[in-house]
């Protein structure tokens, strides 16, 4: 989970990932997005595939990516649980408040 928060940590990468959501692009097609170099989308690229985050395909020279979305499995999963845990809080004081409403018009 460290290596995928530190992937998305970057707005570049952040980018690139939304990029690459729903098709596949080439590296090139990639860089043309950003005013950084070849190279450095490159190192972008090679971050976010080794967080598993995506999926690279060669064709000859050219290397097409896309988004592998399941790599994001554990870190939903550890956010979900809080998300989880606070709705649990938010349910348990509404429950709470209609209970403490309910007695206060009986008596």
């Amino acid at each position: 989970m460290d290596t995928t928060l530190h992937a998305i940590a970057d707005p570049r990468r952040r980018r690139i990932l939304e990029l690459v959501a729903h098709e596949e692009l080439s590296a090139g097609d990639i860089a043309s997005h950003f005013e950084v170099s070849r190279p450095a989308i490159s190192q972008h690229l090679g971050v976010l595939k080794n967080a598993h985050l995506l999926i690279e395909r060669r064709e000859g020279t050219r290397r097409f990516y896309r988004a592998r979305p399941d790599g994001l499995d554990e870190l939903r999963g550890y956010l979900e649980h809080f998300w989880d845990h606070h709705l649990d809080q938010l349910k348990r004081a509404a429950e709470l408040r209609e209970r403490s409403v309910a007695d206060g018009a009986d008596g």
